[in-house]
């Protein structure tokens, strides 16, 4: 099956999303917070990117990546206490994103 513009769409702003967020990983505020926060971050950010990846091939394993990488991200963020307005609109768009990619799971490709 042909991948849904909306899901491109996503993908789309999902790379954007990648390429503003990765360099925050080396930040001086993002060490301040501890050791292994920007090895974690960093992880996460990855994580995100690899399921646009494979959200924009349409396959499952990456709907399920993006999942766990959403609850882990936030996960992370209410450790380190970081809830800010963008914290906010990030959840209620992956949440949004979440539904739509409910709807389409059972007609993406199972293989890798």
């Amino acid at each position: 099956m042909k991948r849904p513009r909306i899901i491109t769409a996503f993908c789309i702003l999902g790379y954007l999303s990648v390429i503003f967020t990765f360099p925050q990983v080396f930040s001086p505020a993002i060490k301040k917070i501890g050791l292994f926060v920007p090895a974690i971050f960093g992880v996460l950010v990855a994580a995100y990117f690899i399921a646009c990846v494979g959200l924009w091939h349409f396959k499952k394993w990456g709907a399920e990546l993006y999942l766990i990488s959403f609850f882990s991200k936030t996960f992370f963020y209410l450790i380190i206490q970081d809830t800010g307005i963008s914290f906010y609109v990030g959840i209620l768009t992956a949440i949004i994103f979440s539904f739509i990619l409910l709807r389409y799971y059972p007609k993406m490709d199972k293989n890798l």
